[in-house]
């Protein structure tokens, strides 16, 4: 998972996953000048290969704050197109700090998927 985090170097030393509906996940990433950052969360809804929709949650810091993620995948051509939605955040501050965190995520995606092609 080289790829994910917020731009920069954001290395995860933690990626636990139980992909199934009632399952849990738990990332940890490391941050500016070596904090780590803790995501986790439970799977709502697993369709594979087209549906993942699943709480979101900063254990160690706001855990009260839990938002919701849902990710659509769709064939397209001889790839797939990824909606991916992030919603029901504490407030403004919380929305926009995440939109910036998967921005620089996705980006480095993008780069991640480039070299494997």
């Amino acid at each position: 998972m080289g790829w994910f985090g917020p731009a920069g170097p954001q290395a995860v030393s933690v990626a636990e996953v139980d992909l199934r509906v009632g399952g849990r996940f738990r990332f940890v990433f490391g941050g500016p000048q070596g904090n780590e950052h803790e995501a986790a969360g439970v799977y709502k809804e697993v369709v594979p290969n087209r549906k993942l929709v699943f709480t979101w949650c900063w254990p160690r810091t706001t855990p009260e704050r839990v938002s919701q993620i849902i990710i659509l995948l769709r064939a397209e051509g001889s790839g797939t197109d990824m909606e991916f939605r992030h919603e029901q955040f504490f407030d403004e501050a919380a929305r926009d700090g995440h939109k910036r965190g998967w921005s620089g995520t996705f980006d480095k995606l993008e780069l991640f998927l480039k070299a494997k092609s």
